[in-house]
């Protein structure tokens, strides 16, 4: 018998003042049997991070050719593509012909996260329009405590700190940024 997505309901309060962008979100999303805690807990931090009323959650785990999160605009046009983990090469070519922007957030550990990049930097760096962060292992554990199948989080972000809390406990982080954009 196949494993069963777990369902998991979020209430987010983003106030991101370094882009001036406050509101609220709520969302149901399913965890996919094969995805950690860690793993559903960055996909959450990277809506508020880079949150947005059209940011919305694809079928990433259930199909491949799909980011883990994307903006389209009206005509259907990818407009911001986002990514977890550490895709290779042909993922990142992909991704970023499709889409106006891509960002990958990585959340392995700080030596496979060099060893990634080292291996895939030479031709990453020439997509313009790619942008690559990491969080810290401790951080994304730490993280991963505030997991409930009921969840109400305020993320506040200002000057690069994600400042993350619920009613039981609140923590500090800042990404670490391997390759930047503009305006993200």
């Amino acid at each position: 018998m196949a494993l069963k997505a777990t369902i998991y309901k979020a209430e987010l309060t983003i106030a991101n003042m370094d882009k001036h962008y406050f509101a609220s979100h709520s969302f149901t999303l399913a965890c996919h049997p094969s995805e950690t805690t860690e793993r559903l807990m960055l996909k959450i931090l990277a809506f508020c991070y880079l949150a947005h009323d059209d940011l919305e959650f694809s079928k990433g785990m259930y199909d491949v050719d799909l980011p883990e999160l994307w903006r389209k605009n009206l005509t259907d046009d990818i407009v911001l593509w986002i990514d977890l983990g550490m895709p290779d090469e042909t993922r990142l070519r992909k991704a970023c012909q499709r889409a106006e922007q891509v960002v990958v957030f990585t959340y392995q550990s700080s030596s496979e996260v060099q060893n990634w990049w080292r291996s895939v930097q030479a031709k990453a760096e020439r997509f313009n329009n790619l942008a690559v962060y990491s969080i810290d292992e401790q951080d994304l554990t730490r993280l991963a405590t505030f997991n409930a199948r009921t969840m109400q989080l305020q993320c506040n972000i200002q000057d690069d700190h994600v400042f993350v809390s619920d009613d039981a406990q609140s923590m500090d982080l800042v990404f670490g940024k391997l390759k930047t954009l503009e305006g993200i």
